[in-house]
Order: structure tokens, then C-alpha cells, then sequence
């Protein structure tokens, strides 16, 4: 009897434990980043996602960390799917307007930006950083 309740105890341990630290990876992730531990932090995000792999913040995250490696190809697959999670996630909006601007593809920048100004509520000031861009581009082009 006492065995069977010490292996029920140790058995309930482990899944509390479990359950904890899945929950956690987010804002384990989320510290180390804060304090520029990118690699550490790239870790811990991307096991947020083998355990919570909807959780659009994580692959924003990831996306930023990317951009940090100037890994274009990786940054711009986190925005994407950062996006398909959480289509009003304006912050991956954002990030992935600069990107599109970097490539000079203004078709998808002005798709981007309409999406961004109808979901927008945080980020809404940088509609001009983005138009300054635009303007940016244009002006370079008349030259």
C-alpha cells in the first residue's frame, strides 16, 4: 500500500512538474531575451512551440531573434506563421512590411499596410515611420 501511494505521489509529481515547465518555456524564453541571451532564448521559444505550437507570440520572437542573426530566410517564416496564427498580430505585420520594403516590393508593402491600419491599436504611430520609407524609395527613384 505505502509503494503504491509513493508511486502515485512521485507519478503526480512528475506531471505537475511537467505541466510547469511547459507552461513556463514563454516566460523563461521571454526573460532571457529581454536580456539579450538570443541563443538561450531561441531555445526556450522554439520548446514553447513543440509544446503550445499555436502560440503566435513565440514564433514572433523567434522572428526577432532571426532578425538579430540577419537570418532573413527564418525571420521572415516566423513573421509568416506568427502571422497565420494571429492574423491581427501587427507587430509581425510590421516586421514583415520592412522586410518587403528592404526587397522593394511596394505591391505587397501597400497590401501589408492596409491590413495593418485596420487592425492596428498599439502600433498605429508607425504607419508614418513606413510612409517616410515609401517616400524614401520614391525619392530615390525620381533621382
Amino acid at each position: 500500500m505505502i509503494k503504491r501511494t509513493f508511486i502515485t505521489l512521485v507519478i503526480s509529481l512528475f506531471i505537475i512538474n511537467y505541466s510547469y515547465s511547459k507552461e513556463n518555456f514563454f516566460a523563461d524564453a521571454k526573460k532571457l531575451f529581454d536580456n539579450k541571451k538570443y541563443e538561450e532564448s531561441k531555445f526556450l521559444f522554439q520548446r514553447d512551440i513543440v509544446f503550445n505550437p499555436k502560440k503566435a507570440k513565440s514564433y514572433l520572437f523567434l522572428a526577432k531573434i532571426f532578425k538579430i542573426e540577419k537570418n532573413l530566410k527564418e525571420e521572415e517564416k516566423n513573421l509568416n506563421t506568427a502571422i497565420l496564427l494571429d492574423p491581427k498580430n501587427e507587430e509581425a505585420i510590421y516586421l514583415l512590411m520592412d522586410i518587403e520594403i528592404e526587397r522593394s516590393n511596394f505591391a505587397k508593402v501597400k497590401e501589408l499596410k492596409k491590413k495593418f491600419e485596420m487592425i492596428c491599436s498599439n502600433l498605429c504611430p508607425k504607419i508614418s515611420s513606413i510612409d517616410e520609407k515609401l517616400k524614401n524609395f520614391d525619392t530615390k527613384d525620381e533621382s
